[in-house]
């Protein structure tokens, strides 16, 4: 099917939110408040996390924000951890704390994030920042719901009155989306792989969000002509050469001839949602005006 939906380019966005951060964060400085991210990683042989932590590091020397990680030793359990979160929300120089997952086995990372203080929980994985979400208080949102938002906002389509269809109720993505388009006064159905008939929902959408974490569940036949199409999906699967792949839970290559919007997978939300963790950073630190160490 040839493609006629335009691309929206995750990598772009995040560049254009990315200068914004760096502006922001010059201005704080300017004002004698030094932005600041500090995580923490549990060492493990996760290599993966340890090189986001690395990016993620030099992303912010880049941006204008300072990054200190903390880390604790491999195995660490759930009190050695805790009190290294209690630690950094009493510190009055810290604004912005994330961790870094995953976590050793047998830590519940629900009640390691429900540890972090809100007002610097700038992944916004606290249950009060989530539930704050639902009320619509200032708060830091979580990231990849932000993102979402802000890729279907980049469209310059008005959500008023419009049908939201959002596939997938997690809580740090699905439900939280699902308020963030309420309250942008979209009409919002909220659905999962055990929905029946749920083609027959997606097609009204003009709004489709897919982030059920199943491969290619999203298929041509779902998508209501025109519709923006953002695939927040990310699994790793293997293709027909034995290669390990990393695909959405849209079939890229099929809607992409429907749609009119459609975001790629890689190259989409996650690009995003790194900026907007580092926005909420930023936010975090002019609500908190931490002085500098």
């Amino acid at each position: 099917m040839t493609q006629t939906a335009r691309i929206l380019d995750g990598r772009k966005l995040a560049a254009e939110h990315r200068e914004k951060v760096r502006e922001r964060a010059a201005a704080l400085r300017s004002q004698g408040i030094v932005p600041r991210l500090d995580a923490v990683i549990v060492g493990s042989e996760d290599n993966a996390a340890r090189q986001y932590a690395e990016r993620q590091g030099e992303e912010c020397q880049a941006l204008g924000l300072d990054y200190k990680l903390h880390e604790i030793r491999a195995g660490a359990g759930f009190d050695d951890i805790a009190g290294r979160v209690l630690l950094l929300n009493e510190n009055d120089h810290v604004s912005g704390i994330m961790v870094h997952l995953p976590l050793p086995d047998g830590v519940d990372t629900y009640r390691v994030q429900k540890l972090i203080d809100p007002d610097k929980d700038v992944e916004g994985v606290n249950p009060a920042n989530i539930g704050n979400v639902v009320y619509g208080r200032s708060s830091l949102v979580p990231c990849t719901a932000l993102a979402t938002m802000r890729m279907i906002e980049s469209t310059g389509v008005d959500l008023k009155g419009k049908t939201a269809v959002v596939v997938g109720a997690g809580n740090v993505v699905g439900k939280p989306l699902a308020v963030l388009l309420m309250q942008a006064e979209a009409t919002v159905i909220s659905c999962n792989v055990y929905t029946q008939k749920i083609a027959e929902l997606t097609r009204r959408a003009d709004v489709l969000v897919a982030a059920a974490g199943v491969p290619g569940l999203v298929t041509a036949e779902m998508i209501r002509p025109g519709a923006i199409v953002v695939d927040v999906g990310v699994n790793r699967v293997m293709n027909e050469f034995g290669q390990t792949v990393t695909v959405g839970d849209v079939r890229f290559d099929e809607v992409s001839g429907v749609a009119g919007w459609i975001s790629p997978v890689p190259g989409g939300v996650g690009p995003m949602t790194v900026a907007a963790l580092l926005s909420n950073a930023v936010d975090a630190s002019a609500r908190n005006r931490c002085p500098a160490e």
